[in-house]
């Protein structure tokens, strides 16, 4: 599906938020290296902000976001299944992190270069800037 709309925009990044956010929270429980444990709980708590933002953004530029077209984003290019990928251990777990954060990365990236609205695309470049360092991050973690 396209997201040609700054609604179909808004929802997507909402709902993708919402989909790693609820991951990273399992995962804290789940994950037994406690390096491991503590990244998932910043990266719960950073999308449950992230979420937030995109909510209030999406709430404030209702007017706005009927007026512009944009072009060139597919929802195809952002899904990943997380059912799907192997999660047994804590390697499989942060993989499945890089995974999440990489996808998000690029979104917030590809989607600040076509958002019309400045406010809007300053905030989905800060995003991307996040993900960029939590990716960072993510790749200095060792499982043994």
């Amino acid at each position: 599906m396209a997201l040609g709309t700054f609604g179909a925009i808004m929802g997507f990044a909402v709902q993708m938020l919402q989909q790693t956010e609820t991951f990273y929270k399992t995962m804290v429980q789940k994950a037994r290296d406690p390096v491991l444990r503590e990244a998932f709980q910043v990266l719960s708590d950073e999308d449950g902000k992230n979420r937030s933002l995109m909510e209030r953004a999406r709430r404030e530029n209702v007017t706005e976001m009927i007026l512009e077209p944009i072009a060139g984003l597919d929802q195809s290019d952002y899904e990943i299944e997380i059912k799907a990928i192997d999660q047994s251990n804590d390697a499989d777990l942060l993989e499945t992190a890089l995974i999440l954060e990489e996808r998000a990365y690029k979104f917030f990236s590809e989607v600040s270069g076509k958002v019309p609205l400045p406010e809007v695309k300053r905030i989905f470049r800060k995003a991307a800037q996040k993900k960029e360092k939590s990716l960072a991050k993510l790749k200095t973690i060792v499982i043994e």
